[in-house]
C-alpha cells in the first residue's frame, strides 16, 4: 500500500505542516540525490529543505536550521526497506 507524501512536512510540533502519524511511520528524504537524515522541514513544490546546523539551538531551544534549494524526494522508509 503506497501512501502519497505531502508537499510540505515539518518535524516541529508547533508547525501547521506537522503530521505526527506520518512521521511515526518513518519518512526519508533524498535531497539532490543524497540521503539526508537531519531534515527539519521540506517542501517539494518549492524545492527546498531546512537542515539542522550542528547541535546549536536558539534561545527557545529549537535547532538552528539553514534552507537549501534543490530536488526534494520524500519517501516512506518502510517501503525502501522492503524494496
Amino acid at each position: 500500500m503506497t501512501e502519497t507524501m505531502p508537499d510540505r512536512l515539518s518535524v516541529d510540533p508547533d508547525s501547521p505542516h506537522h503530521n505526527a502519524d506520518l512521521l511515526a511511520k518513518g519518512v526519508g528524504i533524498r535531497f539532490n540525490g543524497a540521503e539526508k537524515t537531519n531534515v527539519e522541514e521540506y517542501c517539494v513544490s518549492e524545492g527546498w529543505v531546512k537542515l539542522t546546523v550542528g547541535k546549536a539551538v536558539d534561545r527557545r531551544g529549537k535547532a538552528l536550521t539553514m534552507k537549501l534549494k534543490g530536488k526534494v524526494e520524500p519517501y516512506m522508509r518502510t517501503e525502501a526497506a522492503q524494496g
